[in-house]
C-alpha cells in the first residue's frame, strides 16, 4: 500500500514569506548562514514588531544556535520561566540531539514533544520541530502527520523532503508546485526546486546548478549551498567540479560537517581515489558522527564482512 495522500489548506491561507522585519532573518537561516542569522536576530531585536514576529524571531534565534551546536543555550532558553511551547519544543530537540548515547533521554525528549503536540494542537512551530525530530528517529509516518496539512511554507518544504526520502518523487513535485504557487521567488521554493532537480537525475541536475549559483550570488556561499552544488555536479557526472565545491567548503568553512564528509567520500570513490585518501574521512565520520545513518550503515557492512571473513580464516 502506497503512502496516504494528504491535501493542504488553500494557498491563500498559507503563512507567506512576505517582506517584513524577519524576511532577511528567515532567508539567512534557510540558506545555512547561521552566524549571519544570529547577527540579524540581534540587530532587529529592538525594532517594534508584533508579538507573533517577536516570538518567531526568538524561534529562529534558537534554531540557528542549535545548528551551530550551541545546544546548552537552547535548553536553557526552553527551561526559562514563561518559555513558549515552540521554544520548549526546540529545547526537546536540543536534548534529543545531545543524547545520542542515552536512549532513555532520547525517548523522554520524544515523549515530551508528543505531549507538547497534544497540548498545543495546531501550533505550526511545535509541529515543525516535532517533524524534524521524528525524521531523525526514523518515524517517517509521524513526521509527515505533523506537516501534511501544509499550514506554512516550511511545512510544505519539509513534506517535500519527506516524500523524497520515501522515493515518492511525484508527491514531492506536488509539494514543490504548492511552494511555487504560494511564492515562486521564495528561498524555500528555490531550495525545493534544487532538491527535486537533484532527485530527478542527470536530466535536470544542471537546473539545480543554475538555481544554486543564483542563490549564492544573492546571499553568498554556505556549507548547505556548496554541498548541494557538489551533489548536483555528481549527478551530472562532473566529479572534478564536485570536488572543487567540496574543497571550497573546507577552505571557506570548517569542512568538518557530516554532509561535507559524506559527499567527499562519495566523490572520491567515483574519482577512483584510493583508501589512503578515503580512510581518514571514514574514521572522522565514525568518531564524530557515530549515530549518523551513513556511519551506522558503514558499521553494519563492516561487521557483516568481518563475520564472513572469519568463516574463511585459515589457522596458522
Amino acid at each position: 500500500e502506497g503512502p496516504k495522500r494528504y491535501y493542504v489548506v488553500p494557498i491563500s491561507q498559507l503563512t507567506m514569506t512576505e517582506p517584513d522585519d524577519l524576511y532577511t532573518l528567515r532567508a539567512q537561516f534557510w540558506m545555512g548562514h547561521y552566524n549571519l542569522c544570529l547577527d540579524e536576530a540581534k540587530a532587529i531585536a529592538r525594532r517594534p514588531m508584533s508579538p507573533n514576529l517577536k516570538l518567531e524571531r526568538e524561534e529562529f534565534l534558537q534554531r540557528a544556535a542549535m545548528a551551530l551546536g550551541q545546544f546548552d543555550k537552547v535548553v536553557s532558553a526552553a527551561a526559562a520561566p514563561g518559555a513558549s511551547p515552540s521554544i520548549k519544543a526546540l529545547g526537546c530537540r536540543a536534548t534529543y540531539e545531545t543524547s545520542s548515547d542515552d536512549e532513555g533521554a532520547k525517548q523522554k525528549a520524544i515523549d515530551d514533544l508528543k505531549a507538547l503536540l497534544a497540548e498545543n494542537d495546531g501550533s505550526p512551530s511545535v509541529q515543525l520541530t516535532a517533524a524534524h525530530v521524528f525524521m531523525q528517529e526514523g518515524m517517517t509516518r509521524e513526521a509527515l502527520q505533523c506537516v501534511h496539512l501544509g499550514s506554512t511554507m516550511e511545512h510544505i518544504s519539509v513534506s517535500l523532503q519527506i516524500y523524497l526520502k520515501m522515493e515518492r518523487l511525484d508527491l514531492a513535485a506536488e509539494q514543490l508546485s504548492l511552494l511555487k504557487q504560494a511564492d515562486e521567488d521564495s528561498v524555500l521554493a528555490q531550495l525545493g526546486s534544487i532538491y527535486v532537480a537533484i532527485a530527478t537525475g542527470s536530466s535536470t541536475a544542471a537546473d539545480a546548478v543554475h538555481h544554486i549559483s543564483s542563490l549564492s550570488e544573492q546571499y553568498g556561499p554556505s556549507t548547505l549551498l556548496l554541498n548541494l552544488l557538489a551533489a548536483s555536479h555528481m549527478v551530472c557526472g562532473n566529479f572534478e567540479k564536485a570536488e572543487q565545491a567540496l574543497d571550497e567548503c573546507r577552505s571557506e568553512f570548517t569542512g568538518e560537517d557530516v554532509d561535507t564528509l559524506v559527499n567527499t567520500v562519495v566523490c572520491y570513490q567515483h574519482m577512483g581515489k584510493g583508501m589512503a585518501a578515503i580512510s581518514p574521512i571514514l574514521e572522522k565520520l565514525k568518531t564524530s558522527y557515530p549515530n549518523h545513518a551513513f556511519s551506522q550503515g558503514l558499521q553494519r557492512v563492516e561487521g557483516a564482512f568481518e563475520r564472513e571473513a572469519l568463516k574463511y580464516k585459515v589457522a596458522a
